[in-house]
């Protein structure tokens, strides 16, 4: 190996370990709010690439049919808690289930974006209520469950979307045009303009969630929620809210990432799940719970996967994956046992 191929493959560690940083900060996220170790989060990776990939084909995302499908089902059972005597917060459940999906259907049926980033646009409106969606759907009827009983029902839901996006998409796969299309070169290292596309809106995304959780009301209360649910709940802080607004903030990165590799690899409707796993690699390095950590780990898995498929590229997701292992052995020695919240 030379230093050209030694600067190309950290190049390409550099991008890849930029998309699972999202995927890390998301899962860290949804999983110190809710509890849930949200499996699907790969699918809105997918979901987001192929719905993009149809847009620029001038045909309708079956994404839309998904979304107003999830929203109709939310508000009948939104209607039922209520007529049973439950709370309900109609101003969140009219904002998921009626402002959102209609403003995205209006998009596709009638202003029918022809541009990239109208379209892209189109696609983060499409994918981002589906997260707060299938959160009231699938898992907030069982929030005082256990971790092991919310993961089961997550891997379920994964099987779900999963088979839905090979009836949606199909088996073939897609691709889109890059959002820059320019070669920066560096003496004999050229730079394609998506690449730099892909590092400056990861830059851009960390910062404002690093921001986010530190300045905003909404962020506290959610730094909150995870720290302490019942404590937050005590001090008058909506629990069920912190979940919707956790799922919606997962959906938004997962869409965005998908529209960030959609370029630069052909996407199927089950190419998230792996990019979801990496992520998952990523995230156990930061505990599940530190999202600086688990952006150094993305970036670990980023270069070990880039210079591992030079070294064996037939057992590069064997290095990848394996990385989980001692990193979780080094946590049982250094962690203590907390039970579940009562």
């Amino acid at each position: 190996m030379d230093a050209q191929i030694a600067l190309l493959l950290a190049q390409d560690g550099l991008v890849n370990g930029a998309i699972y940083a999202l995927m890390a900060i998301a899962l860290v996220l949804v999983f110190s709010v809710t509890r849930v170790i949200f499996i699907p989060q790969g699918e809105f990776v997918a979901f987001g690439a192929l719905s993009m990939a149809m847009l620029h084909a001038g045909r309708t995302p079956a994404t839309l049919w998904l979304l107003l499908a999830l929203a109709a089902i939310t508000l009948v059972v939104e209607a039922w808690r209520w007529k049973k005597g439950a709370a309900v917060d109609w101003g969140s459940a009219l904002v998921w289930c009626v402002v959102l999906p209609t403003l995205a259907a209006g998009l596709v049926l009638l202003v029918k974006p022809t541009s990239l980033a109208p379209q892209a646009l189109t696609t983060v409106l499409l994918i981002t209520p589906l997260g707060p969606l299938l959160y009231r759907l699938a898992f907030r009827p069982l929030a005082d469950a256990t971790v092991l009983t919310l993961l089961i029902v997550s891997v379920a839901l994964h099987g779900v979307l999963v088979g839905l996006g090979l009836l949606f998409f199909g088996a073939e796969g897609s691709r889109t045009p890059p959002f820059l299309d320019t070669r920066l070169k560096l003496g004999d290292l050229q730079i394609s303009g998506q690449s730099l596309v892909v590092v400056g809106v990861t830059a851009v995304l960390v910062v404002l969630m690093f921001w986010f959780f530190g300045r905003s009301m909404v962020g506290k209360a959610l730094r909150a929620t995870a720290m302490n649910r019942v404590g937050a709940r005590l001090m008058g802080i909506p629990t069920e809210l912190s979940g919707d607004v956790s799922f919606a903030l997962a959906a938004l990165i997962g869409a965005v990432s998908g529209l960030l590799i959609a370029p630069l690899t052909t996407v199927y409707y089950d190419t998230g799940f792996l990019i979801g796993l990496k992520g998952f690699v990523a995230a156990i390095i930061g505990g599940l719970a530190s999202y600086p950590l688990a952006l150094v780990g993305a970036l670990l898995v980023g270069q070990l996967e880039a210079y591992s498929s030079f070294w064996a590229s037939a057992f590069k997701e064997v290095l990848v994956f394996t990385l989980i292992i001692p990193v979780l052995w080094w946590r049982s020695l250094s962690s203590k046992h907390v039970e579940d919240e009562s």
